[in-house]
């Protein structure tokens, strides 16, 4: 976490966002020694249902998995 006065962070506020963004690091911003503010860095939401292209490429299914199955695809002791 960076502390810093109000007159710092008016001063240096491009550098304290790059410091956030790079290093998701928390500024606290204090008025005569007590805090009154706080910047955070955002939460970036992650998709994990986008495919990634690298493992994309090689995944390929050549059967319909929500088909059922046939009575020789069970293992013997399901039969």
């Amino acid at each position: 976490m960076i502390i810093v006065n109000t007159h710092e962070a008016k001063t240096k506020l491009s550098q304290l966002l790059a410091e956030i963004e790079q290093h998701h690091t928390t500024v606290r911003i204090c008025r005569h020694g007590k805090p009154i503010a706080d910047i955070v860095p955002i939460k970036q939401k992650v998709d994990h249902l986008k495919m990634h292209s690298e493992l994309y490429q090689g995944a390929k299914i050549n059967y319909n998995p929500t088909e059922p199955l046939t009575e020789d695809e069970w293992p013997e002791e399901y039969r």
